[in-house]
């Protein structure tokens, strides 16, 4: 399996590309800004990209939808909950004094429990709400990853003060669905390291 994650963006949010090794049909998981760096991420592993993730609909983790969606064909998926901030993405940029490209509307919408398969690679969606209504984490079971958007970080928790947030709901999200995938598997979150299941029930001082 291909896995590269770096930070794109002002907000310096993490993108992920996954690809599979045999196929070379690949997935890139929050294309939130920089294009052209997640297109030469690609073309370096030789990865035919069908599916743009999105973990959530903020623009720091969206932004790049279109772009990407027109250099490679991508299908975006996200969840029913969080669509509607794709046609909005300007406009929530400019709040902050940034800018963004509006998203095409998704392809695919995303339910809980939904198996995703791109070549040999293989995501449930898991809808874990709390950071936006409509966050969702994407999991590998075989290669016992989770990719979990702004739900939780090394060391802390997604924002819960945006419009669509809830502190309750979040933690609830983190102890039922993410905590029980086991103490190994690691978290690539939305921004910032890589940590474990594990390592955060221990030393996350939200748990």
């Amino acid at each position: 399996m291909i896995l590269e994650g770096f930070p794109v963006g002002p907000i310096q949010a993490n993108c992920y590309i996954v690809g599979d090794e045999d196929s070379r049909k690949g997935v890139v998981i929050d294309p939130g800004d920089e294009v052209e760096k997640i297109l030469s991420h690609i073309h370096e592993h030789d990865l035919d990209v069908t599916l743009i993730l999105n973990t959530h609909g903020h623009f720091d983790h969206v932004g790049g939808n279109k772009k990407l969606k027109e250099a490679t064909g991508a299908k975006i998926a996200i969840h029913p909950d969080d669509a509607h901030y794709l046609d909005k993405l300007s406009e929530s940029a400019a709040v902050w004094g940034m800018t963004a490209e509006n998203s095409p509307p998704p392809d695919l919408l995303l339910s809980d429990g939904q198996i995703l398969e791109v070549g040999g690679l293989k995501f449930k969606v898991l809808h874990t709400p709390g950071h936006s209504p409509g966050s969702v984490s994407f999991v590998m079971e075989d290669a016992q990853i989770v990719f979990t958007g702004d739900l939780i970080f090394a060391g802390s928790i997604g924002r819960t003060d945006f419009p669509g947030g809830d502190y309750n709901t979040l933690i609830q999200s983190v102890r039922e669905k993410i905590f029980p995938l086991g103490d190994e598997f690691r978290v690539l979150s939305g921004h910032g390291p890589v940590t474990t299941v594990g390592h955060e029930k221990v030393h996350n001082p939200f748990f």
